[in-house]
Formats: C-alpha cells, sequence, structure tokens
C-alpha cells in the first residue's frame, strides 16, 4: 500500500519531499533480490550497484521493457519524467507487481538555471531530491575530469610535438631510466600495434621513421572536435581563447565550453554493455585529423590517454538505486543529450533492472524529447547497442502542448501561461491533435504497441481529455487513458498501469529497426527525415558532403543516425507547428562520434552551452545553516 501522505492543493516539490521520509537503501534493494554485499553504499538512501551484468537476455528471462516518450513538447515539458515515476509507483505500491524505474541523472545547469531539476513532480518524484538533482554520486563530475584530461592531453601533445624534434620527442615519451633500458607501456604498444610494428622490439631498434610515426600524430590542431566541459550554463564559456600564458605563446587557439552532459563519454557510458567495453569506446574516441592527405583520424588511443580516462569514469559504470516516494525501486545512470546524443538512462541499467524483475515484472525508462526524436533514437541506436527492444511504447500527450499545436498562441518559460491554456478551446485541441496522431504512427513503424497516457491538468475539461482518448484510439493506440500522478502518485496512474500491463500481455514481440545499416549514410538520413518527421526532401551543405564523404572513406559508413534538431515542432524549425510535411530538410554539418559509435548531422545550429535566464532558479535556493535543510529546488 503506498505510503504517500497526500494533501490538496498540492504543495511545492520540494515541500512534499520533506513530508516524506526515505527508506533505508537496503530495504529497498531487498525487494529486488539484492544484498548487501551488492550494494556500495552513499549514505543511507542510496548505493551504487555492485552486481554482475548480464550478458545477454533471454525474453523469458527477463521483464517487460517499457518505454516511456512524447508529443512534440512545450518549452515547459509535458511530464515524461513524471509519468515514468507514476507508472513505476502504480505498478510497484498499487498493483504489487516488481517494477524498476530507470531514469537519467539530471544535469546542474537546469537545475541552477530555468527549467529546475528531473525528479519528477507533485506526488511523482524520486527521493533524496535534494542530491538527485546536485552532486549525487559524483558521476557527472568523474565524466567532466575525464572529459578535461583528454582536452589537456590534445593540447598539450600540439605543443610538444611543435617545439621538439623527433629524437627528442620520442626520448622523451619512451624515458631511458638510469640503469635500465627504454620500454614501451602496455598503453604505448597498442600505438604500436596500430602502426603495423611488433609490440615486443626493443624501443632502440626502431628505425628513425618508426621513431618518427610512432612519436608524431602530426594533429592538424583547426580539426579538434574535442571542447572542454562543465556541468553548470555559462553562456561566456560558448566561445574562449586559450594557450595565452606566455610559456605557451604562438599556440594559442579558439575553442569552447560544454555542459558536460553534451560530452562524447556520456554517451558511451550509456551505450556500454560493460567496462571493457566503455574501454573500447573511449579508446575509438576521435578528436581530430592529422595533417596528411588522407586526414588520418586521432584517436583516444593514439594520445595514450585512453586508459587513463577510463579509470576516472569506472565508478560512474555503476548505475545508481534511489526510490521514489512510495517506495518503488530507481535505478539512475547517464544523462546524455536528446539532440547530439540518444538522450537516454544506460544500457547497463536497463539490463540489470530486467534481470531483477524477473519474467512477471516491469522496467520502465525514458526517451528524451518527443517519439521524432527520443524514441526513434531509443530504438536505432539504444537498442542496437543493448541487443533489446522494447514491448511497448508509452507516449505522453497534455491538451495543452495539443494546444500549441493547433496554432495556440506561444508559452515561454518564466511568463504568464496564455489563457488560451486554461479554459476549454475544441477549437485548437481538434486542430493540434494531428500531432499525437503522428507520433502514434510514427512509433507504429517500428511494430510496437502504443499506450497513450493523457497527463491531467488541473485547468483541463473532461470533454478534452475524452476527446484525445478518442482521437488516440482511433489513430491506432492500443489504449489510452488519463493519468493524474502528479496529484495522486501511483493511484493517479493505476489506468494507465492496468492498460500497459494488457497491452503488454497481449502483444508479440515483433518489433523491427527503422533503417538498415549497411545503407548509406545519406540513405538512412533520408529514412528518418522523410518517415518521422515528414520532409520532402534533403538539402545538404557542402560541407555536409565533405564531411560524409570523409567519414564514407574512413568506413564509418555503416553506423546509425542521430540527427540533432529542434525539439519544437516535428520539423527543422521550431515555429512549425502541428505535423508539417513536404518541407525540405536541412543538413548543414555532419559529424561523427565514433566512441559512442554514431554519426550525427545536424538540421541546425545546436546549442550545447546553455546560458542563465534573467531570474535563474537560484534565485530560490538557500539553506538553513542551522540544520542543513535545503530550501528552494523543484
Amino acid at each position: 500500500m503506498s505510503r504517500l501522505r497526500r494533501v490538496t492543493p498540492v504543495p511545492s516539490d520540494i515541500d512534499i519531499v520533506k513530508a516524506h521520509s526515505c527508506l533505508p537503501i537496503g530495504e529497498i534493494a531487498s525487494k529486488i533480490g539484492l544484498t548487501a554485499s551488492d550494494l556500495e553504499y552513499y549514505g543511507p538512501f542510496m548505493a551504487k550497484l555492485n552486481t554482475k551484468i548480464p550478458a545477454s537476455l533471454e525474453p523469458k528471462e527477463r521483464g517487460k521493457y517499457v518505454v516511456v516518450c512524447g508529443i512534440t513538447p512545450t518549452p515547459l515539458g509535458e511530464g515524461k519524467s513524471t509519468t515514468t515515476i507514476g507508472l513505476a509507483q502504480a505498478m510497484g505500491a498499487w498493483l504489487n507487481r516488481k517494477c524498476i524505474a530507470c531514469i537519467r541523472q539530471p544535469s546542474q545547469g537546469p537545475t541552477f538555471g530555468i527549467k529546475g531539476g528531473a525528479a519528477g513532480g507533485g506526488y511523482s518524484q524520486v527521493i533524496p531530491m535534494e542530491s538527485f538533482n546536485l552532486h549525487f554520486t559524483g558521476d557527472i563530475h568523474a565524466i567532466s575530469a575525464a572529459h578535461n584530461l583528454i582536452a589537456a592531453a590534445i593540447d598539450a601533445r600540439g605543443l610538444h610535438e611543435a617545439t621538439q624534434s623527433d629524437k627528442a620527442l620520442f626520448n622523451r615519451l619512451v624515458p631511458k631510466k638510469p640503469g635500465k633500458p627504454r620500454v614501451f607501456s602496455p598503453i604505448q604498444k597498442l600505438r604500436l600495434k596500430k602502426l603495423g610494428i611488433d609490440v615486443n622490439i626493443d624501443p632502440e631498434k626502431l628505425t628513425d621513421e618508426q621513431k618518427r610515426s610512432f612519436a608524431r600524430l602530426n594533429i592538424n590542431m583547426e580539426t579538434i572536435n574535442w571542447n572542454r566541459v562543465v556541468d553548470l550554463n555559462d553562456r561566456f564559456l560558448r566561445k574562449v581563447k586559450i594557450g595565452l600564458s606566455p610559456s605557451e605563446q604562438g599556440f594559442s587557439r579558439e575553442t569552447q565550453y560544454d555542459i558536460t552532459v553534451a560530452s562524447e563519454l556520456m554517451a558511451i557510458l550509456s551505450l556500454a554493455n560493460n567496462l571493457k567495453e566503455a574501454r573500447e569506446r573511449i579508446g575509438n574516441v576521435v578528436i581530430g585529423n592529422a595533417k596528411d592527405e588522407k586526414q588520418t583520424p586521432i584517436t583516444c588511443e593514439d594520445l595514450g590517454v585512453a586508459g587513463a580516462a577510463t579509470v576516472l569514469v569506472k565508478d560512474a559504470l555503476k548505475p545508481t538505486l534511489i526510490q521514489t516516494l512510495e517506495g518503488t525501486p530507481v535505478l539512475v545512470h547517464c544523462g546524455p543529450f536528446a539532440n547530439i546524443a540518444h538522450g537516454s538512462s544506460s544500457v547497463i541499467a536497463d539490463k540489470i533492472a530486467l534481470k531483477l524483475v524477473g519474467p512477471d515484472g516491469f522496467v520502465v525508462t525514458e526517451a528524451g524529447f518527443g517519439a521524432d526524436i527520443g524514441l526513434e533514437k531509443f530504438v536505432d541506436i539504444k537498442c542496437r547497442s543493448s541487443g533489446l527492444l522494447p514491448d511497448c511504447v508509452v507516449i505522453v500527450a497534455t491538451v495543452r502542448a495539443l494546444k500549441t499545436h493547433g496554432n495556440g498562441p506561444p508559452i515561454t518559460p518564466g511568463a504568464t501561461v496564455p489563457a488560451e491554456y486554461l479554459q476549454e478551446n475544441m477549437e485548437l485541441l481538434e486542430k493540434g491533435t494531428v500531432n499525437l496522431e503522428t507520433h502514434i504512427r510514427n512509433i507504429r513503424r517500428f511494430n510496437l504497441p502504443v499506450v497513450v497516457a493523457i497527463n491531467k491538468f488541473s485547468t483541463d475539461t473532461l470533454k478534452e481529455l475524452d476527446f484525445v482518448r478518442e482521437k488516440a484510439i482511433a489513430a491506432g493506440a492500443s489504449d489510452a487513458q488519463i493519468a493524474n500522478h502528479w496529484e495522486l502518485g501511483g493511484e493517479g496512474a493505476l489506468d494507465l498501469a492496468k492498460s500497459l500491463i494488457k497491452v503488454c500481455d497481449q502483444s508479440e514481440s515483433n518489433s523491427r529497426f527503422l533503417y538498415d545499416l549497411n545503407l548509406t549514410i545519406k540513405e538512412k538520413i533520408e529514412i528518418i527525415a522523410k518517415q518521422i518527421y515528414g520532409a520532402g526532401s534533403i538539402k545538404y551543405s557542402e560541407k555536409a558532403e565533405e564531411k560524409i564523404k570523409l567519414y564514407e572513406q574512413s568506413g564509418y559508413s555503416s553506423m546509425p543516425i542521430c540527427i540533432a534538431k529542434t525539439q519544437l515542432s516535428l520539423s527543422h524549425d521550431p515555429t512549425l507547428k502541428g505535423a508539417p510535411s513536404g518541407f525540405e530538410f536541412p543538413i548543414i554539418d555532419v559529424r561523427i562520434s565514433v566512441g559512442a559509435g554514431f554519426i550525427f548531422p545536424m538540421a541546425g545550429e545546436i546549442l550545447t552551452m546553455p546560458g542563465l535566464p534573467t531570474r535563474p532558479a537560484f534565485y530560490d535556493i538557500d539553506i538553513n545553516t542551522e540544520t542543513g535543510e535545503i530550501h528552494g529546488l523543484f
């Protein structure tokens, strides 16, 4: 039975959290068959999992795999995280089904900016909320350290190669210690192997050409694609100049900072199946190209820094166990961007959770942004990596968002919500449901059953909610349910949970990917843009054409595609609402994350370092210096 102590009207998120105590994390772990030896405690209410990661999972030994996505959202969001948590609470606390929610770790940037945290909302939240939204168990800081170590290695290598002779460079890379011969380190032997040189050779017996090839990466510093990172919103780091000290005179260059969750390392950790694979992927990261005719890719393995970077993130590969307000287990792990990356929590967390809940249980996870971005990437990128496909998709819709797609007035964060969204308006709603209908049809392209969660707001009328439900089922959804989990917690998602169980029990697993990896890069882009976004044609810039040619020559054409575009429209243009079609879809650039294992075409400029608004959320955050109690997080 639920542990909630509900009051009306619903208090602020942090006030709700303060009214509910956490259960000891060992008690939460025991619900899913974990013992103290499986846990690494971070205080009494959080623990990293030290359990074995399943190498593979047969359908008969794993739980049902459910992914929550959304329609095209407003800038305020439509409640995917809240729905994920509310649904898990309904399953675990009210229906007594084994259930684990797998969610992303939030970045501190939005927490202190305008969006706030990502712990859910109302009576569907994860706790301890303050720890979750702030440093948590330090995973993002570990990624920052590893990422910036690689950045430091790049510039240091460029400096040393530019200021030393071949002989001096080799002798410093492979130093001769007093009374001992020169030896290659195990990391350096990987470089020898790549160059086709015997890894057991005596360093003194290398020819001058071999020594030069080993010591000189010959990095073209103008091709460096590895920026430094920090886990904060700081617009003044979008363009910076480094190397201005007298000791680096002549080696300064312009670069930029990204927010940490945009790091390729974050994407790698979320897609890796184990530590060995993570180490390999980090070694494969391409940081730039050489100054040769082939523009040879330079990797972290070439730099010799991949092993050290992996050491820094080894503990970040372990998911963290926390709980919902109603005591349902939650695994928190990773939080990659949903535009230049795939936007889902980790493969490792999902695999562990599916094994723990067993064949009668459920794992509920989330895909970033709308289904056009998050669900497509979840299936075509994350599921290819894990070898697992979902059993059902829950798509979250709100009356508010659908009215925007019916050409309702703009919704701006921090501003008053226009009256059209606070009162019944069937005209706007009828026009806007085309967005939901399109997302449902798109999900059905993957042969996946869809259940629509209509996230109820207090200003929605029953007529509006029933209309959305009817339209969803007519468009091909297996079912649609009104959900009030923000106000009621798990009890408010009971109808949704019961519907989901029924659909999963009745559906056969025959889902599929959208495209074949053996197609050309352009063919894969065209399938996504035309079938999912509604584009009529694709226009490539000259830069994009050159990049595609380079990646195909380098042997990367069989990678999946991760299109970076706005989340505020099915198209590339955030002002095009509803379900636009027949438009020309622009690809202005094409980039690659070799370590993460995907190519990301850019359909417009994507901001990887947010800025702070005029009135940031940190104005509300403070601490009681007597009790240590935090105020103002949401």
